[in-house]
């Protein structure tokens, strides 16, 4: 592993471990007419407090690809944007809009407060350090500007799962929520955020928005990837790559988002059901897609631990129901090599037998949306911590 301190941005996590088990993973890219100044401030919840060193690190690269990839696709590269100022702040108990006054702390980039950012370019923050009280949040604030009309900055369109807001113009200095608006499928924030702490393993999670936690409730953290990162407790670290309608082919092409979850000392893959769906994937096709992801995991990390979820049920019919059953009799019986272990995901979410291709009703985020909801997501992390420890 390169040293933290490459200024080529090169990804290692050294004395840096995941400080949320938000997903930061990006299934969009910004296009707009004409050039633009713009303020975006999210509230997050870490998973440790008081007096915290965090570092960030961020890929201007499109993660997976969003919907059939007319507007955005897997390991797209960002434009030219730069970052005009970037804070972090006590965001206090009500993550309202506002930070609590005098917490501020400046967010640098080699010592500069400015950073030009290239297109597909990775690169580390400086340290900085914040004391954050039990209870409340982290307030991430930077300020976007881009050079030119057109792609420009990757970012997270699917459904908001923290507070968060943006303005125009340059306010991230600002600690009022004044000209600030309530985002809307919008989420800006680096691809990274870490803070200084020994753990004795980093789990990685990449999968789509079932793992990212789409259709639970906003600041929650209900979802099971949060819950999972509670259960494990701070000796772990979790780094969540969960992405809307991120497919296993788009990890396969071996781009931005599969070079962050080889960092993991574990890796959990839950890749397939929008492979099935609306990328009308042959199970032989998906199968080869996770044997290749397996493949180089394990060829960028040799000791690395991989395990292989089963596809979870989307209430599939036809095709698409046999395709599910045949990918995950396949994983039971003989997962691609290289598997460390596989959980049964599909298990915990299914209703009975014949039936098992439905995902249980009270599980559903209504009853037109398979994606579990947050009762599911307590019942599939208490599954995999049974499981696991």
């Amino acid at each position: 592993m390169h040293s933290q301190e490459n200024q080529a941005g090169v990804f290692s996590q050294s004395e840096y471990t995941s400080a949320t088990a938000l997903s930061t993973a990006a299934n969009y890219i910004m296009n707009r007419a004409e050039p633009f100044i713009h303020t975006y401030r999210a509230y997050i919840r870490l998973r440790g407090n008081g007096s915290l060193t965090l570092k960030f690190w961020h890929s201007n690269a499109v993660d997976s690809t969003w919907d059939m990839g007319l507007e955005a696709k897997a390991s797209e590269p960002g434009g030219e944007w730069s970052i005009e100022a970037a804070y972090i702040a006590d965001g206090g108990p009500e993550p309202d809009g506002t930070v609590l006054p005098g917490t501020q702390v400046p967010v640098t980039f080699w010592g500069e407060a400015a950073k030009q950012v290239a297109p597909g370019e990775t690169f580390w923050s400086d340290e900085a350090v914040l004391m954050l009280p039990e209870g409340h949040y982290l307030a991430f604030t930077w300020t976007i500007r881009t050079a030119a009309p057109g792609k420009t900055f990757p970012y997270n369109v699917e459904g908001m799962l923290v507070s968060a807001y943006d303005a125009p113009g340059n306010y991230a200095g600002q600690e009022s929520n004044a000209a600030f608006s309530v985002s809307d499928k919008l989420l800006v924030l680096p691809s990274y955020i870490g803070y200084k702490k020994k753990v004795a393993k980093r789990l990685v999670l990449l999968g789509d928005s079932i793992t990212q936690g789409v259709r639970t409730a906003k600041d929650e953290y209900s979802y099971w990837a949060a819950r999972i990162a509670d259960g494990l407790g701070t000796g772990y670290g979790l780094w969540n790559l969960g992405s809307g309608w991120g497919r296993a082919y788009d990890a396969a092409t071996d781009g931005s988002w599969l070079d962050k979850a080889k960092q993991g000392d574990e890796v959990l893959i839950v890749l397939g059901v929008n492979d099935l769906d609306i990328g009308k994937r042959s199970a032989a096709g998906l199968l080869a897609d996770l044997t290749h992801i397996v493949s180089l995991i394990r060829e960028a990390n040799p000791e690395a631990g991989i395990i292989l979820g089963t596809v979870p049920p989307f209430n599939f019919e036809g095709e698409r129901e046999a395709a599910w059953r045949s990918v995950n009799a396949q994983i039971l019986a003989a997962p691609p090599a290289g598997v460390s272990r596989v959980f049964d995901i599909a298990a915990v979410l299914s209703m009975p037998a014949p039936l098992d291709y439905r995902v249980r009703p009270e599980y559903m985020s209504n009853t037109d949306d398979p994606h579990p909801n947050g009762t599911a997501g307590k019942a599939v992390a208490d599954a995999f911590l049974e499981w696991y420890t």
